[in-house]
C-alpha cells in the first residue's frame, strides 16, 4: 500500500520554526495515513521570493492550512476533507 502525500511543508533547512511544524505534524501524518513533502524554499527562487519569512507554511491541496505554527484544527480538518475526496481511489 502506498502512504498519499496530501500535505506540503514549505520552509528551510536551518528554520526551527520549520522543524517544529514537521515533528508536530507527526500524530496528523499516522492518524490520516499520509505523508508530507517537505519543500526546502532556498533551492527554488521563485518559492523563496513567494514564502521568504513566512515559513513554514503548510498547504494542503494547493490551500494554505496554516504559517509559522501547526494549527491542529485547522490541519485536521483539512485532512478529513482531502480525505474524503480522495475516499474513492483507496
Amino acid at each position: 500500500m502506498t502512504v498519499a502525500r496530501a500535505l506540503t511543508l514549505y520552509g528551510r533547512a536551518w528554520c526551527h520554526l520549520c522543524d517544529d511544524m514537521r515533528a508536530a505534524l507527526d500524530p496528523l501524518l499516522v492518524e490520516f495515513a499520509v505523508q508530507v513533502d517537505v519543500v526546502d524554499i532556498d533551492a527554488d527562487p521563485q518559492l523563496e521570493a513567494r514564502y521568504n519569512e513566512l515559513v513554514p507554511v503548510l498547504v494542503c491541496d494547493g490551500v494554505e492550512v496554516c504559517r509559522y505554527h501547526l494549527d491542529q484544527a485547522r490541519a485536521r480538518d483539512a485532512l478529513a476533507a482531502w480525505a474524503a475526496r480522495n475516499a474513492h481511489r483507496a
